[in-house]
């Protein structure tokens, strides 16, 4: 089975072509506000959605503004106006589902945005353009010799090359590489053996199992504390430069945010390669995974505890787990968490609502049987996420369940 990776280089200001694709990714931007433009008027005037194929003959065909002819190569404008295509599509469909149920919905769905009049847009150069020659990635003449030494050729189970994105950060191009690897066809059978994995914040990720083995914790201190220093800084920077320039971000605000982002990256990536390789050397088949939609909207938590929770993206790891799992074949199964933090593991009761009482849980850490023991608040709760999606999971019985896990630090 073929699935689609990403590898990712950075093009900073030093480097020799910077300016060339800030320029190219600029005049994606003009292409795309200028077709959106086109898209809005005549939806708003007439009501009709003008589709990426007559837009294409529009824009081809406009000799007042040449937005379509200045972009590097005609695909690549084609790639803009798709792009525009899609969001407009995800609109009609969010408004379709709007009007049917307003309670999925934070508000109403707006119209696609302009972007910024100074910014730029993501560009796109698909294999009709870069060629891999050599293991060098090729690119067309108006690229002045640009080239890229991808790393996907080495791997083993490379496919094919597909496309090349350039997205414009504050100070930095990232250049992501998108490539088909061949990964099991069939997926690891169901072998009895599952970890339950409880999502959090002290407690990135709090993993258990059914087999007898001891639990454990992957820290989310070190996330926590790089997140709260970067709040904290930020928040300086911010009011020394409303107070001096009237500005609301500044080159120094951009560069602790882009070292910020790639230091969470890094431990997401650290953490979520840990728990795939523990399933491995443990031989359990599936992991599953707590997980609620809009988790993380109107959060009463605390101001200071919100900052924390909200600012950690516990989803980006999850989304790593998964395609980390799929690489190797095995399963992961994502569940909505409800009733599992206040319903008793250890007193067999179901991760329901009539079972549910959270007063059990003495203090943030702790929860407490029904018969007076103690155990890990966290860890009951990965083993109720666990018996959510597998009920029979402990059906030998729970005499060799260990209450109290190990802390684990994966950077």
């Amino acid at each position: 089975m073929k699935v689609q990776r990403v590898e990712k280089h950075l093009i900073k200001p030093n480097n020799q072509y910077f300016s060339l694709l800030c320029d190219f990714t600029h005049k994606s931007k003009n292409l795309y506000n200028h077709a959106n433009y086109i898209v809005r008027n005549e939806f708003v005037k007439n009501n009709k959605w003008i589709r990426y194929e007559e837009l294409d003959k529009i824009l081809k065909a406009d000799l007042e503004f040449d937005d379509y002819k200045q972009m590097p190569t005609a695909q690549a404008a084609q790639q803009t106006l798709r792009l525009l295509d899609k969001n407009w599509k995800s609109f009609f469909k969010a408004i379709k589902e709007w009007s049917k149920n307003k309670d999925k919905f934070l508000g109403r769905p707006k119209l696609p945005k302009y972007k910024s009049k100074d910014g730029n847009a993501i560009l796109i150069m698909t294999n009709q353009n870069v060629k891999l020659k050599d293991n060098l990635l090729v690119f067309p003449k108006s690229f002045k010799g640009f080239t890229i030494c991808p790393q996907f050729t080495e791997k083993a189970n490379f496919s094919s090359f597909q496309q090349v994105r350039f997205l414009p950060r504050y100070k930095h191009i990232v250049v992501e590489l998108v490539y088909n690897v061949e990964v099991p066809d069939v997926k690891l059978e169901d072998n009895g053996k599952y970890l339950g994995v409880d999502i959090g914040l002290d407690n990135l990720a709090t993993v258990v199992n059914n087999f007898g083995l001891k639990p454990f914790v992957i820290n989310g201190k070190g996330l926590k504390s790089i997140n709260k220093y970067y709040n904290k800084k930020l928040s300086h920077f911010r009011e020394i430069a409303k107070r001096m320039n009237n500005k609301d971000y500044t080159q120094r605000m951009g560069r602790i945010t882009d070292k910020r982002n790639n230091k969470i990256d890094d431990y997401m990536h650290k953490a979520s390669l840990h728990l795939v390789n523990y399933a491995l050397s443990v031989g359990a088949n599936t992991i599953v995974i707590g997980n609620n939609k809009e988790w993380k909207q109107e959060s009463r938590m605390g101001k200071i505890v919100n900052q924390s929770f909200v600012g950690i993206p516990q989803m980006r790891f999850i989304q790593m787990v998964q395609y980390k799992a799929e690489n190797v074949g095995l399963n992961v199964i994502l569940t909505e968490e409800s009733y599992t933090s206040g319903t008793s593991f250890l007193d067999g009761e179901k991760p329901v609502k009539t079972c549910y009482d959270k007063s059990r849980r003495k203090y943030r850490g702790l929860f407490v049987s029904n018969t007076g023991i103690k155990i890990n608040a966290d860890v009951n709760g990965a083993y109720q996420i666990t018996k959510k999606v597998f009920p029979n999971a402990f059906a030998d019985g729970i005499e060799g369940v260990v209450l109290h896990p190990v802390r684990v630090n994966v950077a």
